[in-house]
């Protein structure tokens, strides 16, 4: 079979259809917003794409408080109950290829950046060099391509594991085993912890698994851990020792351990919440904001207060690492109120706002000096923890065209996991792919 013509034809036609009509839906709303404006009143409105959490409705409505009578930011909501970060990737890049001018401001994932360069406005004469000291090298350096500032971080994120800690309290030598998990125990340990203790239990251990960039995470995080240098700046190789190593855990977690169960090929993060939730899945990936940013399913599933947090496990004789993940914002190069999204990207790096984030939503802040904050510091402690998992944080590779190649990346994961190839045919395709012209159609 042709590799652009993985799919079926329908199922692309079905996909195309249905993202040109969430488009169309999203952008009559936005235009009849901005007639309206132009009606009634002179304050600049701004148009901002993210997924609007509680956490981020409440920064809007601080912002527009403050800016009451000049600036207003409307924000257009995308969740991810609804969309993938694919799915809204693929909205955002048609968007901005269309010159439209209906988004001002979008959160785009730290990865997006080479992506999303063209089509965005530089900042590197809105920010000087104190306000740049402020912010979390992490963070920071996924906002540059080619030496311009293309970005302006939200927050910053961190991959983990969490754990049912009213259920493993049952296991004997209970607090000897949390502490080993906060220093990261080994893949090795982890799987005869649920061998010795969880043998009957399904849901061990959740990862998502499907056909999307969260897997490249667990992916990356597991090559990242054998050798930190795997990937560089120009170039992704995959069919390599550590990467056949990486794959194949992925698989015999599902296949051969039967410590994951099956469901996971069909899980983006919030799939995966919602799935640990409904069965009491015991440990399962995710990103800090967990917590605080589900607190709604994880009070309707009567689950509050049962988690604690975990370094993600390595392989014996390797580093712990941990993926870098975290949302930035980027202005677009079509927008006509510049000066005013740049006074909003300001606003929402405040201190007292990068706190209020966190407070609210769990997302970890970006500023450098809430971390130098003793009080707001020793008021949360899971913030504390995390910090130090920056210290094993690890970046994907940042090239251009790094999406086109992640998207071959996970699909042919996904089919590796789903025993349909064997890891080595999965990795050999994948690279074969990578290196060419040819496209993967979704």
């Amino acid at each position: 079979m042709k590799y652009w013509n993985i799919f079926k034809k329908n199922k692309i036609s079905i996909f195309l259809f249905g993202l040109a009509f969430v488009i169309l839906v999203i952008f009559i709303s936005i235009i009849i917003n901005k007639n309206q404006n132009l009606l009634t009143n002179h304050v600049t409105k701004i148009y901002f794409a993210d997924n609007i959490s509680p956490a981020l409705r409440q920064l809007i409505n601080r912002f527009n408080e403050n800016y009451q009578g000049k600036i207003e930011v409307i924000p257009i909501d995308l969740p991810f109950s609804k969309f993938s970060t694919n799915e809204r990737k693929e909205l955002l890049a048609r968007s901005l290829r269309s010159k439209s001018d209906l988004i001002d401001i979008f959160a785009g994932d730290l990865i997006w950046s080479p992506r999303f360069a063209k089509w965005v406005h530089p900042l590197n004469n809105f920010f000087n060099s104190s306000e740049l000291k402020s912010i979390s090298n992490h963070s920071l350096e996924s906002c540059y391509f080619e030496e311009k500032l293309v970005a302006i971080p939200l927050y910053i994120d961190v991959g983990l594991m969490y754990y049912r800690r009213d259920i493993l309290k049952k296991v004997p030598d209970f607090p000897v085993i949390e502490e080993n998990l906060k220093n990261s125990i080994t893949w090795e340990e982890f799987i005869d912890l649920r061998q010795r203790y969880f043998s009957d239990v399904e849901s061990f251990y959740l990862y998502p698994a499907k056909n999307y960039e969260g897997l490249v995470c667990s992916f990356a995080e597991l090559i990242l851990s054998q050798n930190k240098s795997s990937f560089n700046k120009d170039t992704i190789k995959i069919n390599t020792p550590e990467s056949k190593k990486a794959l194949q855990l992925l698989v015999d977690l599902v296949n051969r351990y039967h410590v994951t169960p099956e469901a996971v090929l069909n899980f983006d993060e919030y799939q995966s919440y919602v799935y640990s939730l409904k069965n009491d899945g015991i440990f399962f990936r995710g990103w800090s904001g967990f917590m605080l940013n589900h607190s709604g399913i994880i009070e309707e599933a009567g689950k509050t207060g049962l988690f604690g947090v975990a370094a993600l496990p390595h392989f014996k004789g390797s580093t712990p690492v941990s993926v870098f993940g975290g949302w930035n914002l980027m202005i677009s190069k079509h927008s006509k109120h510049v000066d005013e999204a740049v006074t909003f990207l300001k606003f929402a790096l405040r201190k007292e706002n990068q706190e209020m984030m966190y407070s609210v939503g769990g997302y970890l802040p970006v500023n450098l000096q809430v971390y130098a904050d003793q009080p707001f510091m020793e008021k949360h402690e899971h913030l504390n923890y995390y910090y130090t998992l920056f210290k094993n944080g690890v970046h994907r590779p940042y090239t251009s065209d790094y999406t086109k190649k992640s998207d071959i990346i996970s699909f042919y994961i996904h089919q590796a996991i789903k025993k349909e190839l064997s890891s080595e045919e999965a990795l050999a395709k994948a690279e074969y792919l990578m290196n060419t012209n040819k496209f993967l159609i979704k």
